[in-house]
């Protein structure tokens, strides 16, 4: 689409094709119509329009590294983002309304800065010219990129998988790369985009195609399956380590997600990114200390299970002798995802919401006990939510910070707004400058709208 013509109706009538509410959808289409006008105004003179949402992790705490399953869905809030090609390898980013600025070539051998946000968008540049830049005769195209966010920074929102997925689109779409061979022999399905933009997150390998260096975090793939694979208005299950999906499950109708951001963030790196690692790395210690004991090559934690009927058991008696923090690590993995996703599903399609927010309960009391990634402030978020009358609510993301969900029936969702956000704020005064509370449907996947 030409820069300087955009059709706001057209746009906001594809989101909400899509599935997104009409009021978020007019809400995103103004915006890209500004940031239309900010890539024309970088020369560009034909661009394309994404939408790319978080996600809300419901249920499935820190299991997707170790090949568990999860439950999740996309949120309503998201990236905004309009790219034009260029004539050179040149990558030029521009976020117009916090006036951030980027400017960096396809190189294999580019070198991010871990602490500032242009890791996230130079570490997948980085990754893609590794990967890709041979088969391309070494002419990569670059593009102009403006976006900009609604997503609550270090929220637990996953805003940083959301800026890895866009930068992959606006680069793969220039480069016209789900048509090469390259990419096509590794990536045939958005699953499998999911599991290769994690393992580009992370810097392992996908396949043939090679790692490098990550971000710095020790994560998954749940994030971007979330995003990529999602369906409006239901939940869906995934298991990873490859990514599969196991099964959709319809919302009710009548209800909303509200998200309470705590205000303390749920940052990745420096003192909070050990404390993420730690857990990948004792889920993994987990994996080899099986390993030692039966004789055999399971590479993680759920390919353990899986080995015979009768693993479960003996895995649970191999762990029983460890020490307490590892011991504990493994019990959480093994009631997040064979227990309390799969019975949650059951509730939800059931329709019996007292089971499903029982259910919240033991995966939050888990976290809380076991994975031991809570603060106090998401601990008062999800107990005052169901004290408030949800009919579930649990901290999600990385943890150490971050967000509380709540599912509440839509027609009260102000109300309970405005009685959760008081109550926190009396109980935490010092965050109430930096707490947020903001109201989603499950939202579309990650999406190209012109």
């Amino acid at each position: 689409m030409n820069t300087k013509h955009v059709d706001t109706d057209a746009a906001a009538e594809a989101l909400t094709r899509a599935g997104m509410g009409r009021a978020q959808a007019d809400l995103k289409s103004q915006c890209l119509a500004g940031l239309s006008d900010s890539v024309s105004r970088m020369g560009g003179q034909s661009a394309k329009a994404y939408f790319i949402p978080g996600r809300i992790e419901a249920l499935g705490k820190h299991v997707d590294y170790a090949g568990g399953r999860s439950l999740t869905c996309a949120t309503e809030q998201g990236f905004c983002m309009v790219v034009s090609p260029r004539d050179d390898n040149q990558v030029r980013i521009i976020e117009p309304t916090r006036k951030l600025e980027a400017s960096f070539a396809l190189d294999p051998q580019l070198e991010p800065c871990a602490d500032d946000w242009t890791n996230y968008p130079m570490t997948l540049s980085r990754r893609i010219a590794q990967n890709f830049l041979r088969s391309y005769q070494g002419k990569l195209r670059g593009c102009d990129i403006a976006f900009t966010s609604d997503l609550p920074q270090a929220a637990g929102l996953s805003s940083s998988s959301a800026m890895i997925i866009a930068i992959f689109m606006a680069i793969g779409d220039v480069n016209g790369l789900e048509q090469h061979p390259a990419y096509t022999a590794q990536i045939k399905s958005d699953l499998d985009l999911a599991g290769y933009l994690g393992a580009a997150e992370n810097g392992l390998n996908y396949g043939s195609l090679k790692g490098d260096r990550g971000v710095g975090t020790l994560g998954g793939s749940q994030d971007h399956t979330a995003i990529l694979c999602a369906q409006a208005n239901t939940l869906s299950r995934f298991s990873y380590l490859p990514v599969q999906m196991e099964s959709r499950v319809s919302l009710p109708q009548d209800h909303v997600f509200v998200i309470g951001v705590s205000g303390v963030h749920a940052e990745k790196a420096g003192n909070a990114q050990a404390q993420y690692n730690r857990a990948s790395s004792l889920a993994r210690e987990g994996a080899a200390l099986w390993c030692r004991e039966t004789g055999r090559d399971d590479p993680h934690l759920a390919a353990a299970v899986d080995s015979s009927a009768g693993a479960i058991e003996h895995l649970c008696e191999i762990i029983g002798k460890a020490e307490a923090p590892l011991r504990q690590r493994v019990q959480h993995f093994l009631d997040e995802t064979y227990h309390i996703v799969p019975r949650a599903c059951d509730a939800l399609s059931a329709g019996d919401l007292k089971a499903f927010g029982e259910l919240t309960d033991r995966s939050q009391h888990g976290a809380e006990t076991k994975l031991g990634n809570q603060v106090p402030q998401t601990v008062y978020l999800a107990r005052s939510a169901r004290k408030l009358g949800a009919s579930g609510a649990s901290a999600f993301g990385a943890g150490f910070g971050g967000s509380v969900w709540a599912l509440v029936k839509e027609d009260h969702a102000e109300k309970f707004i405005a009685d959760w956000s008081r109550g926190y704020k009396k109980a935490f005064p010092e965050q109430a400058g930096e707490a947020v509370f903001i109201t989603t449907h499950a939202g579309p996947a990650a999406m190209r709208v012109w």
